[in-house]
């Protein structure tokens, strides 16, 4: 595994995933399904590797690959899944020898097969999914990687291998339906009938986008590092500028339209952070007059807030006022207070604070923060959960 595919966007490694499932590919797909205590990456975290142990994506900062790369070959030669427990916080054996995670991590390595596709396409539609695979059962109906998923847009649960009794699937439609948009997971453990069956809950969500109005030199910068952040970038030129994908190649789509017919040209939601920087008063005026009738939730506008004050005096002389609400989503002057000043800082600025936006939090250093640095998914269901 290179260092690139190391570091590659999730999104890119979900798109492995789906390619593999539908190829002659062999590949294991290994999956952080618990983790207790800390650890470099959370619950749903996944690893593609290759029968030659070539790898995208990855599972921990580079402390257990090589390892999971070994565990992966006996799996694709088996033909079987198993769970793996990396024991990281001990000081006595190997795991516990200088790595940072001190957490306990239990991994899913299982041979890829065409089960994950129809979920990974309904993300890549744009719409979230949970996926649900069985771990551990004493119950005979259930065996390790059996796997159904909860369809959000279409509120049920599909069959995707083994049989899943409405009983069970019932139980847990609250937990995936709250899993799935949120795009976390958890592990539980259910009673059924006195045999527990323990499952993997992986919410996967469809991944926002980001829409930047502007084509100028200082777009790129915010695309390519949008993407990265696994954003869905969309770049939208105004009055016959050059918005191509020749120009900006790291953008999913490029869009030439009106400021005046943006709602009518894209698809805004909740989903959607748009960042205005065509650097023309006319245009960006009329972009965010549209951007705050929808419901996009961040609207970062180019610009010191002089010029916004300018804006508003330049609306209120055509009786254009503005609610709270309207207003609590425009973000200017754009960005987070990183001191920036070069194309790439600015950038990093304006992607980490719609980042934050997204992601509801306020920015500040994590030394500060008390608790764990990712939220942990709160699941309730009808019997309390074996672990």
């Amino acid at each position: 595994m290179t260092s690139q595919d190391w570091s590659v966007p999730e999104t890119e490694v979900l798109g492995a995933i789906r390619e593999a499932c539908t190829s002659d590919r062999r590949a294991v797909l290994a999956t952080i399904v618990r983790v207790e205590g800390s650890a470099y990456r959370r619950p749903g975290t996944k690893m593609l590797i290759d029968g030659d142990g070539d790898g995208v994506g990855s599972l921990t900062a580079g402390c257990l690959e090589d390892e999971v790369r070994s565990l992966a070959a006996s799996v694709l030669e088996s033909g079987r899944p198993r769970l793996e427990r990396f024991d990281l916080s001990g000081d006595d054996d190997v795991w516990g020898l200088g790595i940072g995670c001190n957490g306990v991590i239990d991994i899913l390595l299982e041979p890829l097969t065409d089960t994950l596709e129809p979920p990974l396409s309904v993300v890549d539609d744009g719409g979230d999914c949970t996926v649900v695979t069985v771990l551990e059962s004493e119950d005979a109906a259930f065996a390790r990687g059996d796997r159904a998923y909860y369809h959000a847009d279409a509120g049920e649960f599909r069959e995707l291998s083994g049989t899943w009794p409405d009983d069970v699937t019932a139980r847990l439609e609250e937990s995936a339906s709250a899993l799935a948009p949120a795009g976390t997971a958890e592990t539980v453990t259910i009673d059924r009938g006195g045999s527990a069956v323990t499952l993997f809950l992986d919410g996967i969500a469809a991944p926002p986008e980001l829409v930047v109005f502007g084509s100028g030199h200082d777009v790129a910068p915010v695309v390519r590092l949008a993407t990265l952040a696994d954003f869905r970038v969309i770049v939208v030129g105004f009055r016959g500028a050059v918005a191509t994908s020749d120009r900006f190649p790291a953008a999913d789509r490029t869009v030439s339209t009106a400021p005046a017919r943006i709602r009518e040209t894209l698809e805004l939601d909740e989903r959607t952070y748009a960042v205005v920087m065509s650097h023309n008063f006319v245009d960006d005026r009329l972009a965010l007059d549209e951007l705050v009738r929808s419901p996009v939730p961040y609207v970062g506008l180019m610009g010191p807030s002089k010029r916004f004050e300018e804006m508003l005096e330049a609306f209120a002389e055509e009786d254009r006022t503005f609610t709270e609400a309207e207003l609590a989503s425009v973000y200017t002057p754009i960005g987070l207070d990183l001191g920036s000043e070069t194309p790439h800082q600015i950038a990093m600025s304006i992607v980490s604070e719609a980042l934050a936006v997204h992601n509801d939090r306020s920015p500040a250093h994590l030394r500060d923060r008390d608790g764990a640095l990712h939220d942990r998914a709160d699941i309730e269901l009808d019997d309390p959960p074996q672990q």
